[in-house]
């Protein structure tokens, strides 16, 4: 059996807003700098506080740069799991 969800009289579309993981951490910033306090505002966007710091102190340091998630500006990560080139192949 399946579901089907139509939208209300007047209405199209899904009832929700699509967001992007940026605009949520600009919302919650935006929030914390109106006087929200942290942990309300973490239990609120389902994540801790430990991440609620981060975010903040991303926003800090970098301003809105500082909220980009790695792959959505094309950034790639910076760390080489598997070594340096020209390590491959080397016998200790």
């Amino acid at each position: 059996m399946g579901y089907t969800f139509r939208p209300e009289e007047g209405e199209e579309g899904m009832p929700w807003k699509e967001s992007s993981v940026m605009d949520e951490r600009m919302r919650f910033v935006i929030r914390l700098k109106d006087g929200e306090s942290m942990a309300s505002l973490c239990r609120e966007f389902g994540i801790s506080r430990k991440t609620g710091y981060k975010i903040l102190d991303r926003y800090e340091q970098c301003g809105v740069e500082g909220l980009i998630v790695i792959g959505e500006a094309g950034e790639r990560s910076t760390t080489k799991p598997h070594g340096t080139p020209g390590q491959a192949g080397q016998v200790g």
